[in-house]
């Protein structure tokens, strides 16, 4: 029996104990099932049963989402009625805001990791571990925040939810890393399958975004998990729910200037949005408030944009299903500008404002204390900023303007821009409008809006900080496994000292005694004052002549440089490289001895993870 079976054995053996031990009312006994085939099965045929069944489970938390989201927009829409509409706008999105941090606050402690570079840095610094209470809590925030109009997509919270049921179906049946990993990815791409009813783009979602720099061979999981997801989806959300485009016009070689043209805008665009975001979010988190009255600016602020420009209210995709459709006059007759004379060059007025100023929306929604992510938002403002650009074009007098093409290409390229995502940009919307001859405009566009991404910042705005901090992967396979080794692990804390006053004698007696070749002198509070290593003192352990008027301060020296605790492996290294030494002192910020740090000691370990992760 190799090591993996028996691992898998003693799992079993000790949930037996258990069931024995605590009872059947107390046990789940589909648990004592799936313990049993873990055992039984091959490590393949585990993993896609598993895939199977969290793919299962996450598209049913996508459908529920959804579905409640879809509720309490009919609930509030339909039976609740105010004399004047302007009132539902103010009301709404600012209660949506408030009451999730009122929840956030009062039922999970503050504790409001969200968004992809939440799961991004649970794969990378926590094992692929995701805390239990993200399975439901990511449905609740998010509910709330886009079901009372927040200006943000559901899609991010649906996939921390679908990642955190992958991750934690792994931990209750002790998988490894590797696996925990895996199904990880598969709850969160059975998530976005089921969102979009989009199985190959969930897919794409996880190759480009979630595995980024991680190592693995198996892929069918995530397959399995795709098609479970988006087949529930199917089956169960009602036709107005889903997120499917019927209306497009077949490709036409003529027009690939409008999508070339398209892409340059998309991609400026995307910067824009990024740069927007990142503003407002430095603004919201430099203000000295409590968290509730920040989610009472961004609450206010939101009604504000909502109410002068309605389709900024919720996800926004019935307002891209009406570009589609033609009914943009629609759309304007519950904002401010029905009151002006509606023609073509206010409808472009109208459009540009909505672009512009979705940003500002979708920030102050999830800055401010709202759940959400930029799915829906970059889909939106794509949608928007393509069939702006077939307004403008059809004004200025083109003709057989592919309008609907270029929203549903827009929205492909702002989504690329935005997320730096192509793959998922391009699948997305194929799969969504069925529109497989639409290819190679969803590749111009979106490949252009991502170099232009590119161009401006390597990685996603979003993730640069957590990525320069190496909380996360990037396609730096090296440097990955060197953010996965910590520091504090290393550190040799046995370490050997010697305080600077102490006479030699005590010194040559801790070098016949010990096998260490390196010693730390400190002062009488552990203050770091030098360095000693074997050669400085081998001269003088047998010459008796020298050794009454010999000084530890005389032979100590100043170590090339000192490490802290809090340095990062890849950094120590880089240290070692440029003072040419293999010992290094780790002192705290008041510089109290630690201990020393090796490099052959972190070399020996990258080897080790390295080994793990070739086999």
């Amino acid at each position: 029996m190799n090591i993996h079976n028996k691992r898998k054995y003693l799992s079993f053996l000790k949930f037996k104990r258990d069931f024995q031990h605590y009872g059947l009312e107390k046990v789940r006994s589909y648990e004592l099932i799936l313990h049993w085939l873990n055992n039984r099965l091959s490590r393949s045929q585990f993993l896609i049963l598993s895939g199977i069944l969290v793919g299962c489970t996450a598209g049913l938390a996508g459908v529920l989402l959804k579905s409640l989201v879809h509720e309490i927009h009919y609930l509030i829409t339909n039976k609740v009625h105010f004399e004047y509409q302007i009132l539902f706008y103010i009301v709404f999105p600012f209660l949506g805001i408030v009451l999730t941090t009122s929840i956030v606050l009062t039922l999970f402690k503050g504790q409001d990791r969200k968004g992809i570079g939440a799961i991004l840095y649970e794969i990378a610094q926590n094992s692929s571990i995701v805390s239990s209470v993200k399975m439901y809590s990511q449905i609740i925030q998010s509910a709330v925040t886009v079901g009372l109009g927040g200006s943000a997509g559901l899609e991010s919270p649906i996939a921390v939810t679908g990642a955190a049921i992958g991750s934690n179906y792994a931990q209750t049946y002790r998988l490894g890393y590797k696996e925990r990993t895996l199904l990880l990815a598969a709850g969160a791409t059975a998530g976005i399958a089921s969102a979009f009813n989009a199985p190959i783009a969930g897919i794409m979602f996880a190759f480009e975004i979630l595995l980024t720099g991680v190592v693995f061979s198996d892929f069918i999981p995530l397959v399995v998990a795709a098609v479970c997801g988006s087949l529930l989806s199917r089956i169960l959300l009602q036709e107005d729910v889903l997120f499917r485009f019927y209306a497009r016009e077949s490709f036409n070689y003529k027009n690939v200037p409008y999508y070339l043209i398209l892409g340059l805008i998309t991609g400026l665009y995307a910067r824009y949005f990024v740069v927007i975001s990142q503003k407002v979010e430095h603004y919201i988190k430099s203000l000295k408030i409590s968290r509730l009255r920040k989610a009472m600016l961004g609450g206010a602020a939101l009604s504000l944009l909502c109410v002068l420009f309605p389709p900024l209210f919720g996800e926004g995709y019935e307002t891209i299903k009406a570009f589609t459709n033609g009914n943009i006059l629609s759309i304007m007759d519950n904002s401010l500008f029905r009151y002006f004379d509606i023609g073509d060059w206010t409808i472009i007025a109208f459009l540009i404002l909505v672009c512009l100023l979705k940003a500002f929306a979708t920030s102050f929604t999830i800055f401010s204390g709202g759940n959400g992510g930029n799915f829906a938002p970059s889909l939106f403002a794509g949608g928007s900023v393509g069939f702006l650009f077939a307004v403008i074009c059809t004004e200025i007098g083109f003709t057989n303007v592919p309008v609907t093409n270029l929203v549903l290409v827009g929205m492909a390229g702002a989504m690329s821009g935005v997320l730096y995502a192509p793959l998922t940009a391009i699948f997305l919307i194929a799969e969504s409008s069925s529109g497989y001859d639409l290819f190679i405009p969803l590749m111009i566009v979106s490949v252009i809006s991502y170099l232009i991404a590119k161009w401006f910042s390597p990685i996603s705005p979003e993730l640069k900080s957590l990525a320069d901090e190496g909380k996360i992967f990037t396609n730096e396979y090296d440097k990955n496994l060197l953010f996965s080794l910590h520091t504090k692990d290393f550190i040799d804390t046995d370490s050997l000292i010697i305080n600077e006053n102490a006479p030699i004698e005590e010194l040559f007696e801790l070098v016949k005694n010990s096998d260490k070749n390196i010693f730390a002198v400190v002062d009488d509070s552990r203050q770091l004052r030098g360095i000693l290593s074997l050669d400085d003192i081998r001269p003088y352990l047998f010459n008796k002549d020298t050794e009454a008027a010999l000084h530890i301060t005389q032979l100590m020296k100043v170590p090339p440089a000192v490490i802290h605790p809090h340095d990062k492996p890849l950094g120590i290294l880089q240290v070692f490289d440029d003072t040419g030494v293999w010992n290094l002192p780790v002192v705290n910020e008041q510089n109290y001895f630690i201990g020393f740090i090796s490099k052959s000691t972190i070399l020996l370990s990258y080897r080790q993870l390295l080994k793990g992760y070739s086999e």
